[in-house]
């Protein structure tokens, strides 16, 4: 457990200078350098990222991880990216953003009631974080969960994010259901005030292919915001 004085700001600070992942370090660090023909002239970020959004969310957005040329380039969650095209444009229709896309760290997008973070905080290789990556990033959403009292909903982008959700409420005690429950999308499972709602992962695979459709996205943050309350 951390101190009384534990934040989300001390959290932001320790993820960003994070380096437990040998691995993750490498990629995320050799893609900044050698960069995507498309984005030669912009600074990479180049380091772990921290969740972000409204403190007093009641919604919380957990994703896989930052992409290689998206949130590790530009230094925030999903901002620059295909996914985060539709993620965004979703939490605009449902009213949790004020805008409905986000091209970089400054350009005015704000949440409201929602809050945006990871499973893994690193870009990891082929978008596959191992096992012992995904246990070295838990204590930073355990502790965001933590500091994040309103939740009362985890939108869960993708089985790897269900998992992950499942494991940081187990360290947070709160008992879950049995039997352990399943990933699917609009699945609803409670853990007394705090439900876990699936969603498919707004990933070109799935957005390109009709398995993950807007109405789908919709539908999803409008039960968000019905189970928050």
């Amino acid at each position: 457990m951390r101190p009384d004085s534990d934040s989300l700001a001390s959290v932001e600070r320790e993820v960003i200078s994070c380096r437990r992942c040998p691995r993750l370090v490498a990629w995320r660090e050799r893609t900044a350098e050698v960069k995507r023909a498309a984005f030669a002239d912009e600074e990479y970020w180049g380091r772990p990222l921290p969740g972000f959004g409204d403190p007093a969310a009641r919604v919380l957005v957990l994703g896989l991880a930052p992409a290689a040329h998206g949130g590790n380039r530009t230094g925030r969650i999903f901002t620059g990216d295909r996914s985060g095209d539709w993620l965004f444009a979703a939490l605009w229709r449902a009213g949790f953003a004020n805008q409905p896309r986000s091209v970089a760290r400054d350009d005015g997008l704000q949440l409201s009631d929602c809050y945006v973070t990871a499973a893994v905080r690193c870009a990891p290789p082929a978008n596959r974080p191992t096992p012992s990556e995904r246990d070295n990033c838990l204590p930073y959403l355990v502790r965001e969960l933590g500091l994040l009292g309103p939740v009362r909903v985890i939108v869960c982008l993708g089985s790897f994010a269900w998992d992950v959700a499942v494991r940081a409420l187990a360290a947070r005690g709160l008992a879950r259901p049995r039997p352990r429950p399943k990933f699917g999308h609009g699945v609803a499972v409670g853990f007394g005030e705090l439900h876990l709602l699936g969603c498919y992962h707004p990933s070109q695979q799935n957005t390109f292919t009709g398995k993950l459709t807007e109405a789908m996205l919709d539908e999803v943050f409008t039960r968000a915001r019905e189970l928050a309350g």
